[in-house]
């Protein structure tokens, strides 16, 4: 089963201000607003929605397709996702613009200044999923992660003129979507990707109830946090998935999209929805006890001992196979 992952590609360059924002302001001159904070310290990681979630499937041993638009800058990302085993060719290169940058500040109170710059990003509505197929040999999934809503719209049209199941997971952009649109990416979806909080915001966006969703789509996945995940399809009973205990967190950055490529593997090697939910929220823990979307290192044992713990014997057994015996590297690219 291929799948190709549409969506962001990004970078993230983070920031501490040691003081606090709220000490430089000054009631009645905002509106005249020119200030500066001496950061102390600087980290660049690498993120994007599709780039995440194509990570995530490449270290379980998967050969993802990611299909975005990335800059010039992209060189040295691209090498790092290819050495983890994601095809990168379907990524379109801007000649003119940088890869999507997110540039955010935060000081001592945990507040924050942050600016997201689209950049490529913007080049992603001029993708046509055809040549895709047809360089990969044919695809079996394609999912429509955030991204410029332009993009999203062509991929999930796309997808119903030519018959390619597909998967919405409109995540952030349902801010920024109309009911028509938000219905366009919904309607015929294999799979639905939603946390809880998305999951009322779409049918306020739609319109539709949640009958009327399940009535469109094949399977609605919402995450719930620490609790876990509920599965839900037309007529069925929910299937709920407690989360896997974690052992504290750093960053929550990433989360959902580490689950999303421990479920869609799960789908992969044709496991029921439970196991690959399993294996999801196991993924998932492993980025919340990281700083970084694609810096936690996957240990197979490790993974399948969490798995036996939190969902018993059977469900590792029937996971373990399934995870690369040594896992992939990431090389020297950094």
């Amino acid at each position: 089963m291929r799948i190709a992952v549409t969506g962001s590609i990004a970078t993230d360059h983070l920031m501490v201000y040691p003081g606090r924002f709220t000490e430089q302001l000054i009631p009645d001159r905002l509106d005249k607003v020119s200030l500066s904070f001496l950061a102390d310290t600087l980290e660049v990681r690498r993120g994007g929605v599709a780039a995440n979630i194509a990570f995530g499937m490449g270290r379980l041993g998967l050969r993802p397709v990611l299909v975005g638009a990335a800059g010039a800058d992209f060189g040295e990302y691209g090498q790092w996702l290819a050495a983890n085993g994601v095809d990168t060719g379907s990524v379109r290169i801007s000649e003119t613009l940088h890869t999507a940058r997110f540039v955010c500040t935060t000081d001592a109170d945990q507040n924050q200044i942050a600016t997201f710059y689209a950049g490529a990003m913007a080049e992603a509505r001029e993708i046509e999923l055809g040549p895709v197929v047809r360089r990969v040999g044919g695809l079996d999934l394609v999912v429509v992660a955030p991204d410029d809503p332009e993009a999203m719209l062509r991929h999930t049209d796309e997808c119903r003129a030519t018959g390619l199941s597909f998967a919405a997971d409109p995540s952030q952009q349902l801010a920024r979507l109309g009911a028509e649109e938000t219905r366009r990416l919904v309607d015929g979806a294999r799979f639905l990707f939603t946390n809880e909080y998305e999951a009322a915001l779409l049918q306020e966006r739609t319109g539709w109830t949640a009958a009327e969703v399940l009535a469109r789509v094949g399977t609605w996945v919402t995450t719930l946090g620490e609790n876990g995940v509920v599965i839900a399809e037309e007529g069925g009973a929910e299937l709920r998935v407690p989360a896997v205990p974690t052992g504290g967190v750093k960053d929550p950055t990433g989360v959902g999209d580490a689950f999303r490529a421990g479920f869609l593997a799960g789908v992969v090697w044709q496991q029921p929805y439970e196991r690959a939910a399993q294996l999801g929220c196991a993924l998932a823990t492993l980025v919340l006890e990281s700083v970084g979307t694609q810096e936690y290192e996957p240990a197979w044992t490790d993974l399948s001992a969490r798995i036996e713990d939190a969902y018993g014997a059977q469900a590792a057994r029937s996971i373990a196979p399934h995870l690369p015996e040594v896992p992939t590297t990431a090389g020297g690219a950094s």
